[in-house]
């Protein structure tokens, strides 16, 4: 553990010493700023300016920012997929302050992309269990038309995602239609569970699971209706969108003796209206109503000691709705707002897991946030009381919780930066969890809903040290979080049977980790480098067990642009964590990209681990005093894995202006408690 920590501070002194080469032209008074850098350190994050070249390199959203390599995150271009390598939270990607989804990253115009902001500790604003923001800022078009197509198949494997867009702009309005179908047959998925159970006799069963085909079918369709009608001093945008995702064969397995099988279907239609209007003296109102529906019908099966079969029919309606005032003043932007949701979920099971579950949720939520400079010093500092309720059959409980944020950096020099971070935030677990429904794992365990848990409050703190120059961005920091009370697993044993839930009492979780990043632009607009590392240390306690574990993670990227060619390198050996008695490991994962551009056409190859048969996908072990499991689980399909990107559009008569929106909110929990 010294030695970790030991080299990630070298790493950070070795940078910030030889950055010290590198000429300085003028600094701003506003963000501690270096003229000409490509990346500005922010109170909340820092602001990324892309370079030409990786701009006119990228082929989409997803593209642009896995060249990018932000930290604590891992982009994958080939299943568009953005994912935060901790156990912080959730990414939220945004495009003009607007939640952004696949399919508007796959159409998003790189000539309008104008810097991307990089938020790492959103303010009291942003949603539960968001850990990190990502907002595009891009140039609005008034003018012309964008038409193309964003191509992905794989070469090895049945795996593809294709869509096809269309914005047209007149004066003040554009109206854009987007389609997306994507499709997956993955095979030879291996999979191996050990698990040994102590019986109340104190006698050990042990049971090998061991999988002998497996299979994982998807199809998805998606279309996007958008309208925005905007001028110099206000916004109005309507979006309707429908979804369609079909899993025939979610997860198909065969093992020795026994069959496990599931499918789904969903559909789910979502309006979506938002307005900003800016006034005088630097005031403005933002407001947000999104409506979701989403039907479900799903089917899970179990043969493992017995026939164990169920059918879910589940129906979820949702309001969503936020209002903002903002008042830029000096010398500080005041900002109060309040958000209030509602939400209705229904879900019928029927077969050996009868029940009826229906559930009213509501929560409401002001808060207020200062954001400004003294002298040298920046400060941003929020206050937010949220209140939640839940309604099930004949339990009803209401939750309340007071939020502060505070953000102070300091420059210690004139490239040197000190932040620090503190927040009390609140942890609610899915509405699954909460439901009063059981459902059966396997012969031996089965998964048991718990009304009682409550919200638990989350603590943590976050010290950084940041050196910037125009080609060298390096960053020490230091995080902890405390979980107070917070909702842990606990297995229990009852006639040779082992049920787990969820409990909240006296519980006991937190973590820390120490961490160093590193970017280098080694050969100006032409080659970059990229080097991470830190050391986790986690604690899991409650009255049933105390659980440690130390974790190291770590990655590298190399990126090249040789005129028309782009070449790109990356690799990380995943993420290793422990929450409650799981130990889990997401595998690591490392690819090659080359793209080559023609004009309006791009062509990108990615080969997804190269020279591995079947990489680990999964792998988890439980740590129960009644079970202890261990569980990999292996795919033939995404070793050596090719896949080939086209990219083709055209546009006429762009001309762009800039406008920004400021919210947006959507809702995927349908509250259906299912088996693994």
């Amino acid at each position: 553990m010294k030695r970790l920590i030991l080299f990630s501070m070298v790493c950070f002194i070795a940078t910030v010493t030889q950055a010290q080469n590198d000429s300085i032209k003028t600094e701003t008074l506003q963000e501690v700023t270096v003229q000409g850098s490509k990346v500005v350190q922010r109170v909340d994050g820092q602001t990324i300016y892309p370079t030409r070249q990786q701009l006119e390199s990228s082929t989409n959203g997803y593209s642009l920012l896995s060249k990018l390599t932000l930290p604590h995150l891992r982009i994958d271009p080939v299943m568009h997929t953005v994912t935060a390598l901790s156990n912080l939270g959730s990414v939220q990607v945004r495009i003009n302050d607007m939640v952004a989804s696949k399919e508007d990253l796959l159409s998003l115009d790189m000539k309008a992309v104008q810097h991307i902001d990089y938020i790492d500790n959103p303010g009291v604003r942003y949603g539960d269990g968001i850990a990190y923001v990502i907002n595009i800022i891009v140039k609005k078009p008034v003018s012309g038309y964008d038409i193309g197509a964003d191509l992905t198949n794989t070469l090895t494997a049945v795996n593809g995602d294709e869509t096809v867009y269309g914005k047209f702009n007149y004066g003040k309005s554009e109206f854009e239609v987007n389609y997306s179908l994507g499709y997956q047959n993955f095979k030879g998925t291996e999979y191996e569970e050990k698990a040994s159970y102590e019986l109340e006799s104190g006698t050990e069963y042990n049971v090998l699971r061991q999988q002998l085909e497996g299979q994982n079918k998807s199809l998805d369709h998606k279309i996007q209706l958008t309208y925005s009608l905007s001028d110099s001093n206000y916004v109005f945008q309507s979006k309707l969108s429908a979804h369609r995702d079909i899993q025939p064969d979610r997860l198909w397995t065969k093992f020795e003796n026994y069959e496990d099988h599931s499918s789904s279907r969903t559909s789910s239609p979502v309006l979506d209206l938002y307005f900003h209007q800016d006034f005088k003296r630097h005031q403005s109102l933002t407001a947000n109503a999104v409506g979701t529906y989403i039907h479900t019908d799903s089917h899970a099966e179990h043969n493992e000691g017995g026939s164990y079969a169920y059918d879910v029919t589940g129906k979820t309606y949702s309001l969503w709705t936020e209002a903002i005032y903002e008042n830029r003043l000096k010398p500080f932007t005041l900002s109060l707002g309040t958000q209030y949701g509602q939400k209705y979920i229904n879900n019928e099971y029927s077969g050996d897991a009868v029940a009826s579950n229906s559930m009213r949720s509501s929560m409401f939520y002001f808060f207020g946030q200062l954001k400004g400079r003294l002298g040298k010093l920046g400060y941003m500092g929020g206050l937010g009381v949220s209140t939640r309720y839940y309604r099930q059959a004949e339990w009803n409980d209401r939750f309340l919780l007071f939020r502060p944020k505070m953000t102070l950096a300091y420059p210690l020099a004139r490239n040197l930066k000190l932040k620090y971070d503190f927040e009390i935030s609140q942890h609610v677990s899915q509405i699954a969890l909460v439901s009063d429904v059981s459902v059966k794992q396997n012969a031996m365990e089965t998964l048991v809903g718990n009304p009682d848990i409550s919200p638990n409050r989350v603590t943590s703190h976050d010290l950084r040290l940041t050196y910037s120059t125009p080609k060298i961005m390096s960053e020490l920091q230091g995080y902890w979080r405390l979980n107070a009370n917070c909702n842990m697993e606990k297995y229990t044993r009852k006639d040779g049977h082992f049920y787990q839930t969820q409990t909240n009492a006296g519980n006991e979780c937190s973590f820390f980790f120490i961490q160093s990043y590193n970017r280098w632009e080694a050969i100006p607009e032409h080659l970059f480098i990229t080097l991470y590392g830190g050391i986790y240390r986690f604690f899991n306690f409650t009255d049933d067990y105390r659980h440690t574990y130390t974790a190291f993670n770590g990655g590298a990227s190399v990126e090249a642009y040789l005129g028309k060619w782009t070449l790109t390198a990356y690799a990380d050996n995943g993420w290793n964590f422990m929450e409650g008695e799981h130990r889990g490991h997401q595998p690591a994962a490392w690819y090659l990209t080359a793209s080559y551009q023609m004009k309006n056409v791009t062509l990108s190859l990615y080969a997804q681990h190269p020279f591995c048969a079947r990489p680990l996908t999964h792998k988890t072990e439980v740590l129960s005093r009644y079970i202890h499991k261990d569980t990999s689980q292996h795919s033939r399909d995404l070793g050596n894995m090719l896949t080939l990107n086209l990219t083709w559009h055209l546009s006429s008569g762009r001309k762009y202006r800039n406008i920004q929106r400021t919210m947006n909110h959507r809702d995927t929990e349908t509250g259906i408690l299912q088996s693994k």
